[in-house]
């Protein structure tokens, strides 16, 4: 299995990072990709891949701090984005449930960075919150740019129309909630083929350690349930995840 989304470069991590490295590829993990949320986050994100062979990195800055994506960012990110364990550009996105950018300044952030993905032909990692219409809307204007929804909570049509554009949607701990059957029922309905399987280190832990700081080693519950869902063995969602993943960032 491949963690497709991580945060180990989060702060909560630092106590015990070593630790929570060593129970993901104990629990049967093969790589993890950390992503970044602001320039130093990508910085930590580039440290950590390159400290340890099995993981990757995602730079770029979250809608949340969409007001900081200015020349001088957008050419840290460009910088960093050279590194070989750089392997896409994000997260980045529009979230319209907190609000703490702008709305417009979030869409031109968001719009920068698929410009920037396109100039390196990198994929990009895309955060979406209440935000389907404009999101989806923007995506289309970048047609030769991959996509992956991270974290997917919308509705089965709007799913369907990223896989109908190619991209690819990613689901984490969530789908393991008892009362997510709707979410459940779009996991169910989408072909393993464009789906990819995530933590969101160190949220959104899925049940039985919802309440818990996530971590990479957790996603094994996620596979579980996506295997549950479309009545397969793991091992089969395992597989078909990982191909995915190593597909969409472009690595072995």
């Amino acid at each position: 299995m491949i963690d497709s989304h991580a945060h180990l470069n989060d702060e909560r991590f630092n106590e015990d990072l070593a630790e929570v490295v060593e129970r993901a590829w104990q629990s049967g993990l093969t790589g993890i990709i950390n992503v970044g949320y602001d320039i130093p986050s990508s910085y930590r994100a580039l440290r950590l891949a390159r400290e340890n062979p099995q993981m990757h990195a995602v730079v770029g800055v979250h809608p949340h701090d969409a007001n900081d994506v200015d020349e001088a960012a957008l050419a840290v990110i460009q910088e960093l984005a050279q590194e070989p364990k750089v392997v896409a550009i994000g997260e980045t996105g529009l979230d319209y449930f907190y609000d703490h950018s702008p709305r417009d300044v979030q869409r031109s952030a968001f719009r920068l960075h698929l410009s920037l993905a396109r100039r390196l032909d990198l994929p990009v990692v895309i955060h979406s919150r209440d935000a389907v219409a404009d999101t989806l809307t923007i995506v289309k204007e970048y047609p030769d740019v991959r996509c992956l929804l991270h974290c997917y909570s919308g509705s089965l049509e709007t799913a369907k129309q990223y896989v109908a554009l190619g991209h690819f949607l990613s689901f984490a701990g969530p789908i393991s909630f008892k009362n997510a059957n709707r979410l459940q029922e779009v996991a169910q309905a989408l072909p393993l083929e464009h789906v990819l399987i995530e933590t969101d280190s160190p949220y959104l832990a899925p049940v039985p350690k919802r309440g818990k700081r996530n971590e990479p080693a957790y996603v094994l519950h996620v596979a579980q349930k996506l295997a549950e869902l479309h009545a397969v063995s793991l091992e089969t969602v395992m597989e078909i995840t990982r191909k995915n993943t190593c597909s969409f960032f472009g690595i072995s």
